[in-house]
């Protein structure tokens, strides 16, 4: 990992209101893996974030944003970014939305499938449109026009937005794990 875990104690005023808001969404959101060191230092994601809260900050209200009252299906969502995981083979947000995937209700199947790159022909229709706009998107150029009206059609205007804006955000969640290196956490040996 390119960034040391940021110590509590080591917070300066920004980082310590910042690190406050991100523990208490992590809490309430991000359920089903590890987020947090047992001395509280954030991993993942929000160690960078919290390093430069200048754009940390910024990207955490897109997450809340993103996470508060979701209009799409949890399943859809989790589609969405793993997909995006997948095509950046950004390991954390794949060991991360995996198990929430799986919380969610995703088969180990869908989500193995999902992870090596390809298609599962078991999605439900809103998973599948999920699938095609996540892949169209990370793919590069413009959403073919046929993906855009039917997630439309099957979401609405606003999911549409949401997925779009989810994708987003897990691209840039998947550059900024790849970029500072940041490490699957261990698994405890029982």
């Amino acid at each position: 990992m390119r960034l040391n875990l940021i110590p509590i104690r080591d917070l300066d005023v920004v980082q310590k209101s910042l690190y406050d808001d991100m523990s208490a969404g992590i809490r309430e959101n991000f359920k089903g893996f590890s987020a947090v060191e047992k001395g509280g230092e954030l991993i993942g994601p929000w160690n960078p974030w919290l390093m430069f809260p200048k754009f940390g900050g910024p990207v955490w209200a897109l997450v809340k944003a993103l996470s508060t009252s979701p209009a799409l299906a949890n399943s859809v969502r989790e589609v969405a970014i793993l997909v995006t995981g997948a095509h950046f083979h950004a390991a954390y947000e794949l060991y991360a939305h995996g198990l929430v995937a799986e919380l969610q209700g995703l088969s180990d199947a869908k989500i193995a499938t999902i992870v090596a790159g390809q298609r599962p022909a078991d999605l439900t229709e809103h998973e599948a449109l999920s699938y095609d706009m996540a892949s169209s998107l990370v793919s590069g150029g413009v959403l073919p026009d046929l993906v855009y009206r039917r997630a439309v059609e099957a979401f609405g205007t606003e999911g549409a937005a949401e997925l779009i804006y989810l994708t987003s955000l897990y691209c840039m969640v998947a550059l900024t794990l790849n970029a500072f290196d940041v490490p699957v956490p261990e698994r405890e040996v029982s």
